[in-house]
């Protein structure tokens, strides 16, 4: 291997994917990989990263632009050394891991890091000036090598003035900690926020209120209702959403809100009308049924209380749709489409196109 990477280094090589297979899966990663200074795109699969104290102080990857990170073992300072020696990095995607990993960012270049089906200790946003997007999906607490079910893990927001678009935060999953200069913990730069709730459990929506006061200027919310097997939040009325004061988002700057698969629950009901009740600037409402819930018949029914609603803004289209899949039990994501600043609202991934328009009589 350190022969491949030696013609790869003579050759100028730009863009290298770079993946062990079949066994064993934590084969360490040749040091020579840090030869490859005119990398602009690199990607490491299924590797143990190499032993960052044994790799010359010199070495560095001056131009490279993006990194994946997929499935590999790696320590903290892994991830720390990778991000110090690449001066010119905007884009940062972790894929999977085979242990716990703890994701620092302090970069001066970064502006977005997808992380996906990840095994997380904390997400620290320490020095980031320039970071616009962070996104998680599928991730869950873990511990070395251990998956831990019913521990949250932490996301801390601290120096990141153009961070735009943030999602799937999970509240009552996870904690989040906002680092201000303000007696405010607030994060007034995101504009698009997208969030995964439990609707069926009430100690997870007791969260939502306060996670969406962080977001002061969100002018677009994505929720997305995971599967569950039965509700049990008990009464969950229009109040509820009120305790601790007013959410800021909700009544001067929030636009547009996406609902993804509804399954008729109480308190999934009592949150939209909420939002339509408060909503004074609300254009638009998207709500997506989860197809695997609904007769033709019973659609008016579950909905008509939402229809019927005291909406804040007459200007507000309600628009609902019929999901096209089945059984979906997390945020439906992309990657690609997540790095892809061509488009304005990434969480809008166009997998409803095919969704069945629906009107409520």
């Amino acid at each position: 291997m350190a022969r491949w990477l030696d013609v790869l280094v003579a050759k100028g090589v730009q863009e290298l994917v770079f993946v062990n297979r079949p066994w064993p899966i934590d084969l360490r990663l040749p040091a020579a990989v840090f030869s490859c200074a005119s990398l602009t795109r690199l990607y490491l699969g299924v590797w143990r990263l190499s032993d960052t104290t044994a790799v010359p102080r010199g070495v560095s990857f001056p131009n490279l632009r993006e990194l994946g990170l997929c499935w590999n073992v790696m320590e903290d300072r892994d991830l720390a050394f990778m991000l110090e020696r690449s001066p010119v990095l905007e884009f940062l995607v972790i894929m999977a891991s085979q242990t716990g990993v703890r994701v620092r960012l302090v970069s001066h270049s970064l502006r977005c890091v997808p992380l996906g089906h990840t095994f997380l200790e904390n997400i620290d946003v320490l020095e980031a000036p320039l970071l616009e997007r962070l996104f998680q999906w599928q991730t869950v607490a873990g511990a070395g090598s251990r998956v831990m079910a019913n521990r949250s893990f932490r996301i801390k927001i601290g120096r990141a003035p153009n961070l735009r678009v943030l999602g799937y935060l999970k509240p009552g999953e996870q904690e989040l900690v906002v680092v201000a200069g303000s007696k405010e913990k607030i994060v007034p730069s995101v504009k698009i926020l997208a969030i995964e709730v439990q609707f069926g459990v009430r100690n997870v929506l007791k969260k939502v209120p306060g996670f969406l006061r962080c977001f002061p200027n969100v002018e677009t919310l994505h929720v997305q209702s995971p599967r569950i097997h039965e509700e049990s939040t008990g009464k969950v009325n229009l109040k509820f959403w009120q305790e601790g004061g007013p959410i800021k988002c909700v009544l001067q700057s929030m636009k547009k809100l996406f609902f993804y698969e509804f399954r008729g629950l109480r308190s999934e009901l009592t949150f939209l009308k909420f939002i339509a009740e408060r909503g004074r600037v609300l254009e638009g409402m998207v709500v997506v049924l989860a197809s695997e819930c609904f007769s033709s018949g019973d659609v008016n029914a579950k909905l008509k209380p939402l229809a019927n609603a005291k909406w804040s803004s007459r200007a507000c289209k309600l628009e609902l749709f019929r999901s096209p899949l089945t059984n979906v039990s997390g945020p439906l994501h992309n990657h690609e489409l997540a790095a892809d600043f061509g488009f304005a609202d990434p969480f809008d991934l166009k997998y409803y196109s095919k969704a069945e328009r629906i009107s409520v009589s």
